[in-house]
């Protein structure tokens, strides 16, 4: 029997619950409303992921269908065309996302179509883990405990199979979906990226030979090339997480030295996990502080110096090669989002909200867990989030991860203009903002 694949952010053929599940697939994607949000790099990989995904059906005899609108009734008009009475697809790892596909269950139901559910967007269950009280977790490194101990669920391989395809409806060209940017923008992301399956395994090998035992010491150096760079991979699918830590853990296993690294690694894979675990318990994380003190906080709006950071304009030569980096190949070292981050919402005393907006756009990452999640715990009002009063120093953070000045050079960042707000200055009012956000708090 035929059963429709409905494909999101799961953009790969190997290690697919839901396509293994189907049998004989008819594979879909739909853009509905939830990608409606989608920002600019991330419409740009989207596109070139679903050409990578059509080619490789393409390639064992089927055909990807395309189609727009609401998901329900899209899927419903497929499942006619291909003589299936069910849909399968990986369960959504974001609350807005599960919404609609329960919405979609209801539609295809009233069409006499079933909607199976697979796991394997993540390792677990965001809402499965819980502290000895019986609540989410809300620091790390408890949630890691928690977490590692149940490694064992994710690390047996499930039985490879190759996909077998159904013939389908013809769909909408990949054109019609309207994601590639109308600026050459794209023409920049192109000359830094390879997209699809095949690249990002590619690009798991290559880090775990050249770059795993080095992990540990050189990630937070953005001067190096010490990071996986498997973010944006793992956040359209190409690659699922449960494929990442096998690997990393075979290398672990295989080379001793490569175990501090390797464990350095998964942590972040983890710290990924944590950021879906908190969204869940807080499905407004995008646009409400978790903190609910921090709703007074007075933030200060300041378009111009708003632009002057978005530009990498800022004086600061370790925030404007980050801003820069970010709009030049839309990503960012992780150490120079957390130093944009924190000199926007610290230094300027901009609204978190605004940062995450701008690089929702700029990232080809952008994940809707993992980016409000980091903002958050930059600005303070988040879970295990550094505390507001911690505030970078830019320059003596060039000076500890950038020592020779390789990475500011690189972006053309040594040389600016002068520092738009003197750090000690611009230190003491955050801290003023912050004394007086608690002293009210506690009225």
């Amino acid at each position: 029997m035929t059963a429709v694949v409905w494909f999101r952010d799961d953009l790969r053929l190997s290690g697919h619950a839901a396509l293994a599940a189907a049998g004989r697939a008819a594979p879909a994607f739909v853009l509905d409303a939830g990608f409606a949000g989608l920002g600019g790099a991330a419409k740009w990989w989207l596109h070139h992921g679903l050409a990578a995904l059509a080619a490789d059906i393409a390639a064992r005899g089927g055909r990807l269908v395309l189609a727009r609108g609401e998901a329900g009734a899209a899927l419903a008009e497929i499942a006619a065309a291909a003589g299936a009475d069910a849909v399968h697809a990986h369960a959504a790892r974001i609350p807005a996302e599960r919404a609609a596909q329960e919405e979609a269950r209801r539609v295809l139901a009233a069409h006499g179509v079933r909607l199976v559910l697979h796991a394997g967007a993540l390792l677990h269950d965001p809402a499965s883990l819980r502290s000895g009280a019986g609540t989410p977790y809300a620091v790390f490194t408890p949630f890691w405990r928690a977490f590692a101990a149940r490694e064992e669920a994710w690390l047996s391989a499930p039985a490879a199979a190759e996909p077998r395809f159904a013939p389908g409806p013809q769909g909408l060209a990949l054109d019609d979906l309207g994601l590639l940017p109308d600026h050459p923008w794209g023409d920049k992301l192109a000359a830094r990226w390879k997209v699809g399956e095949a690249a990002a395994e590619r690009r798991l090998e290559d880090f775990v030979a050249e770059g795993l035992a080095a992990y540990a010491r050189g990630r937070d150096r953005p001067d190096l090339s010490a990071t996986s760079r498997l973010s944006p991979h793992l956040r359209w699918g190409h690659l699922s997480p449960h494929r990442v830590w096998r690997r990393v853990r075979a290398a672990m296993d295989a080379d001793p030295a490569a175990q501090p690294g390797g464990w350095a690694f998964l942590r972040q894979l983890a710290w990924r996990e944590f950021a879906h675990h908190v969204l869940a318990a807080h499905p407004q994380m995008a646009c409400e502080n978790i903190k609910p003190g921090f709703d007074a906080f007075p933030w200060v709006e300041d378009a111009a110096a708003f632009a002057r950071w978005t530009r990498g304009e800022t004086g600061y030569p370790l925030v404007d090669a980050a801003m820069r980096e970010l709009w030049a190949t839309g990503w960012m070292h992780n150490r120079g989002r957390m130093v944009a981050a924190s000199f926007l919402v610290k230094h300027l005393r901009c609204d978190w909200r605004a940062g995450l907006a701008w690089f929702d756009d700029a990232l080809v990452d952008a994940d809707p867990a993992l980016d409000p999640f980091g903002w958050q715990w930059v600005a303070g009002s988040g879970a295990d989030a550094a505390p507001y009063f911690r505030i970078f120093n830019p320059v003596l953070q060039a000076q500890k991860f950038d020592p020779e000045g390789a990475y500011r050079a690189r972006w053309g960042a040594v040389a600016g203009p002068p520092p738009m707000v003197e750090h000690g200055a611009a230190r003491a009012a955050a801290l003023d903002a912050w004394r007086g956000l608690a002293k009210n708090s506690h009225n």
